[in-house]
């Protein structure tokens, strides 16, 4: 098998302040939680921003910036950057951040979908902010809106004009037919890295049956041109990112995507859910690929050509 790598999605938009104390929201907090990250174990750090005076996800080039250059000076992992946002953002406001950064990587989600959070909204009881309870509630009416002319618009606009490779983020099996789609018009070229996304309500359940069979699925459409990672919500995440990295893919931790480290045990931090996958996936033999290898393997363009 060849050397896996660990994507640490930091803080996301999908968490809110009231859930967790550890959730970075500040850009000191999330600078030092993916430098610490990367320091476990993490080649590719996956980012979003928060406006730091409430913890509201936020799209504002601004605060990208507050912590982007403070990462890249401390630490040499490669900076992902989503694309997808928040599902209550414009494509415009989404493509702000990483249009200013241009940065080796982008995150890219391959459909539309319901997104639906608000089951979470049923567990807190006290709220640190005003926004966070509609902010989950109203998502039972919510569409995260990613149609083929966003998705030929991001490609174009940071793949084809500013050197960008994608996390490509597909939360269902239709969605790696859209990647085939994109990848027939020529708009992308191998090597494909392909996100599995499970756990999400509205996506594809977080069943190890249906990750053998998105990599089934992968396998006929893509053949040898492709890589599949895995990241799984809530407490399927180490899970499902063990069965991948034993079936020789890579794996997604953070607190995006959980903000657990054991049953009924938040995680103290990002580095710490790092730590524990390194552990498991060194354990089943798997060799931890550096930012060095994860460039090489996924062919990006070197964080030297970045505006970060």
């Amino acid at each position: 098998m060849s050397k896996i790598i660990i994507t640490c999605a930091v803080t996301g938009s999908i968490h809110t302040p009231s859930m967790s104390p550890h959730l970075p929201v500040s850009a000191n907090e999330i600078a030092e939680q993916s430098i610490a990250a990367s320091e476990a174990g993490a080649a590719i750090l996956h980012l979003h921003a928060r406006d730091p005076e409430n913890g509201k996800p936020s799209a504002a080039p601004d605060h990208f910036m507050a912590f982007l250059p403070r990462i890249k000076q401390a630490s040499d992992a490669v900076m992902n950057i989503s694309t997808g946002g928040s599902a209550t953002m414009t494509l415009d406001e989404r493509l702000e951040a990483p249009k200013r950064a241009e940065p080796e990587m982008c995150s890219l989600n391959m459909g539309s979908m319901n997104f639906a959070l608000y089951p979470a909204a049923e567990k807190i009881s006290d709220w640190k902010y005003d926004w966070e309870k509609p902010f989950l509630e109203n998502s039972d009416d919510l569409v995260f809106k990613n149609t083929p002319r966003d998705i030929a618009r991001i490609l174009t606009e940071l793949g084809v004009e500013r050197g960008a490779r994608f996390e490509f983020e597909c939360y269902d099996v239709g969605h790696l037919y859209m990647l085939r789609h994109f990848a027939d018009r020529g708009l992308i070229k191998p090597p494909y890295f392909i996100q599995f996304v499970f756990g999400v309500l509205g996506g594809i359940g977080p069943d190890p049956e249906n990750l053998s069979h998105m990599k089934l699925i992968a396998d006929k459409l893509f053949g040898a041109d492709y890589a599949f990672s895995v990241l799984a919500a809530g407490r399927h995440q180490i899970p499902l990112t063990t069965i991948a990295a034993a079936m020789g893919g890579h794996v997604r931790v953070g607190l995006e995507d959980s903000l657990m480290i054991a049953r009924g045990k938040l995680a103290t931090s990002n580095a710490e859910q790092v730590a524990k996958i390194r552990r498991i996936v060194e354990e089943l033999g798997r060799e931890v690929a550096t930012p060095a290898d994860a460039r090489a393997m996924l062919g990006l363009k070197g964080a030297d050509r970045t505006a970060i």
